[in-house]
């Protein structure tokens, strides 16, 4: 773990994305409530958020983190659910895994929640959208 002690406390945020692609039953049964273990998008959300809390106990060399707020967020097409993850606090190290972790858990909660409908369901395009904050300063993904 890199000793972070003398490292200035400063607020910070990171966003991050990831990208589910279903066919358009089983985006049907997400929108209308279909899915027999529940709610998808709302458990989804819950265990993003979750994740994002216990990032430091899931990857060995990240340090826990006061989170001072974590928002899942989802935009659903006909095929397509985009889930974006921000993370906030006030500390000496980043955010950036704690917003990575909650999409890629959101992500994999859809799968989980929907693979009795369909197997083939595809996670992609986990990435850091932006950062803000800290000594390295601020970043924003570009295509």
């Amino acid at each position: 773990m890199v000793d972070v002690t003398d490292k200035d406390e400063t607020f910070r945020v990171a966003v991050a994305s990831s990208k589910v692609i279903v066919s358009t039953d089983t985006m049907a049964l997400i929108k209308s409530g279909g899915i027999k273990k529940g709610d998808v998008l709302t458990v989804a959300q819950v265990a993003g958020i979750m994740a994002a809390k216990n990032t430091s106990s899931i990857i060995p060399m990240c340090h826990p983190l006061p989170l001072s707020s974590v928002d899942i967020e989802f935009k659903t097409s006909d095929t397509e659910i985009l889930i974006t993850a921000t993370a906030k606090c006030k500390g000496s190290t980043g955010v950036e895994m704690e917003a990575l972790t909650a999409v890629s858990a959101a992500a994999l909660t859809v799968y989980d929640m929907c693979k009795a409908v369909q197997r083939d369901i595809e996670i992609s395009e986990i990435r850091l959208m932006k950062k803000s904050g800290g000594k390295s300063g601020d970043y924003q993904w570009q295509k």
